[in-house]
């Protein structure tokens, strides 16, 4: 990791009006973390193509977190379980293979109807999943330069 910590960004596109809220909150809250960064963004057509962009980017070595967003909802036909299912896994599968931290901005609301009220309500709800995102992101960060500077600390905990 360097001093500047450097994050992929990767936003699906299916109800961007929603998801790219999540982006904004994630920005927002790294700028008033004070930490030093740079954030890439990435869209995607839909939640189902960004575990291999995930994956493609860790791979690079550029990065020090991933973070993929999307808005998975029940079209009636049962596939956003599948859908949402396979993303997880693909992310975390990503993240394993190679080291590189990978976080969820993804949700599967169970009822969702694109109404004024669920819309609007959903907008928000991402903004403030994109600042959790972000914490989480800097907390991992922080343990994970610890564990390089300090390794027997760590192991201790």
């Amino acid at each position: 990791m360097t001093d500047t910590l450097k994050i992929a960004y990767i936003k699906a596109q299916w109800h961007a009006n929603i998801v790219d809220r999540s982006h904004e909150g994630f920005v927002a809250s790294m700028a008033e973390s004070g930490v030093a960064h740079s954030v890439d963004t990435f869209d995607v057509p839909g939640a189902f193509e960004m575990p291999l962009l995930a994956q493609s980017l860790a791979e690079t070595g550029g990065y020090d977190a991933i973070v993929a967003a999307a808005f998975v909802v029940d079209g009636g036909i049962y596939r956003h379980d599948f859908v949402a299912s396979a993303v997880v896994t693909g992310l975390m599968q990503a993240q394993l293979k190679t080291g590189v931290p990978m976080f969820s901005v993804s949700l599967t609301p169970h009822h969702y109807q694109e109404t004024e009220v669920h819309t609007a309500f959903f907008r928000e709800h991402f903004v403030k999943k994109g600042a959790e995102a972000a914490q989480a992101v800097l907390r991992i960060a922080a343990l994970t330069k610890a564990r390089k500077t300090r390794p027997q600390a760590v192991a201790a905990r």
